[in-house]
């Protein structure tokens, strides 16, 4: 049976807000921080000072055991990189997914920068998948159904040969960091679509693209957290909370250098 779906209310959309916008903001702390010579774990020390600042509560901080406050991950990680002693060089590409939770709700997003002067390859990657939640955002409306999101992405991201992870999805997004529904980034077959409820206006849930230079698949390493590509292919991962309206949705972690 399939999980109930939270619609949310005026006042809870607006309490989302409020944790979008620290979480946002965030993300924007990480970005600025990506310099040659910085570790994992200063970027990470600089979120949680933000957050915390804020009045907010790092999300992931302890989230199921993960050590960070926030998911660090560079080259061919996908995601739930740890952070801590490993060095960012120029040419990198570092993938820095965060969450804040405040008055109750949470705001989660993420974002994949360039350090220094990156390859055309690499810098195509971070545009793609940055366009691909946009491309997403289109069908993002009352009337639409999940599986019509994936498409979307699906679409637009394998015209240019790159890879859509399939493993990991995006999710409803309220007083919980995981609610239901998952929103993949792929069209599932027609028999994984016996569960494909319609958007409706105040439904929260986070669409977040992760791409692959090469292709899709990927295997967790040791540590039990880290996920990396299979062929050893650059990833790049892009993220918003928003909400469902009667009209466009709202972007709820919303910045200027989204």
């Amino acid at each position: 049976m399939a999980e109930s779906i939270y619609i949310k209310s005026a006042k809870e959309i607006e309490s989302m807000r409020l944790a979008g916008r620290i979480t946002a903001g965030a993300r924007t702390i990480a970005r600025q921080a990506i310099r040659d010579g910085v570790t994992t774990g200063e970027i990470d020390r600089e979120v949680r000072a933000f957050i915390t600042k804020s009045g907010a509560y790092p999300t992931f901080y302890k989230y199921g055991g993960f050590p960070g406050n926030a998911c660090i991950s560079v080259n061919e990680e996908v995601i739930h990189g740890i952070p801590g002693r490993r060095v960012i060089h120029a040419g990198d590409i570092v993938s820095v997914d965060v969450g804040a939770t405040f008055e109750g709700f949470v705001g989660d997003c993420a974002g994949t920068y360039p350090c220094g002067e990156i390859s055309p390859e690499a810098q195509k990657l971070i545009e793609v998948t940055r366009q691909s939640f946009f491309e997403a955002l289109k069908v993002a409306r009352p009337g639409y159904r999940i599986s019509d999101i994936g498409a979307a992405v699906q679409e637009y991201v394998e015209a240019f040969g790159f890879g859509v992870v399939r493993e990991y999805v995006g999710h409803g997004v309220g007083r919980h960091l995981h609610e239901a529904p998952e929103v993949p980034n792929f069209r599932p077959d027609r028999h994984e679509r016996r569960y494909d409820p319609r958007l409706v206006k105040g439904m929260c849930i986070a669409i977040e693209p992760m791409i692959t230079l090469g292709g899709y698949a990927v295997r967790t390493l040791a540590n039990d957290w880290t996920v990396v590509t299979v062929d050893g292919s650059l990833a790049a991962h892009y993220e918003n909370t928003i909400c469902i309206t009667d009209g466009e949705p709202e972007i709820l972690t919303y910045a200027d250098d989204i």
